[in-house]
């Protein structure tokens, strides 16, 4: 059986999303898996997919990128199918992991995406350090932060930290950094 897997990075991607479905199902996919979540996310519909699948199936998606975010993950992915009887088929690049020129090919073709994922990321690391030295960049403002007087407020109500954190849905180490903040202000 031929299971497709289809990914996008956010939910604004709408269209990527179904151009990848389209290939999926004419490439042959019978069934098919599809989220959008970043890859560094839990990635559930993978994982059903993963799960899905059964001695002889191969699982197909369009381009490597939306299956995997490092080689040591790709690898990972690999196995797992490869433990299940499966293969993988990435129909971009034509690569098929139930030949041994298959299995090659994906790990030298997994080395170079992730090698390029890195260099961008560099890139966009000097890029930022450019723009803060230039006064241009900020970053973004911590969410927390913003919810500093929620966090004071459920507090002084008698709630716990864990129940402020859970209500506000931000972490308890930032419901606690906030205390001690205020704590640090009041005794100054």
């Amino acid at each position: 059986m031929l299971i497709g897997y289809a990914r996008t990075s956010t939910a604004d991607q709408e269209a990527g999303l179904e151009a990848q479905e389209r290939d999926l199902r004419a490439a042959g996919a019978e069934r098919l898996f599809s989220e959008k979540v970043s890859s560094v996310a839990t990635r559930e519909a993978l994982s059903d997919a993963l799960d899905y699948l059964r001695d002889g199936d191969v699982l197909l998606v369009t381009k490597l990128d939306r299956l995997a975010r490092s080689i040591r993950d790709l690898m990972e992915i690999v196995e797992t199918i490869r433990a299940k009887g499966a293969a993988l088929r990435i129909l971009a690049m034509d690569l098929d992991t139930s030949t041994a020129t298959g299995k090659l090919m994906l790990g030298i073709l997994g080395s170079v995406a992730e090698f390029e994922r890195e260099i961008m990321l560099e890139r966009q690391r000097e890029g930022i350090a450019k723009a803060r030295a230039a006064g241009k960049y900020k970053g973004r403002t911590p969410t927390a932060r913003r919810k500093a007087d929620e966090v004071l407020q459920l507090l002084a109500e008698g709630r716990t930290e864990v129940e402020a954190a859970e209500l506000l849905g931000i972490s308890r180490s930032s419901v606690q950094r906030i205390k001690r903040s205020a704590s640090s202000k009041a005794a100054a």
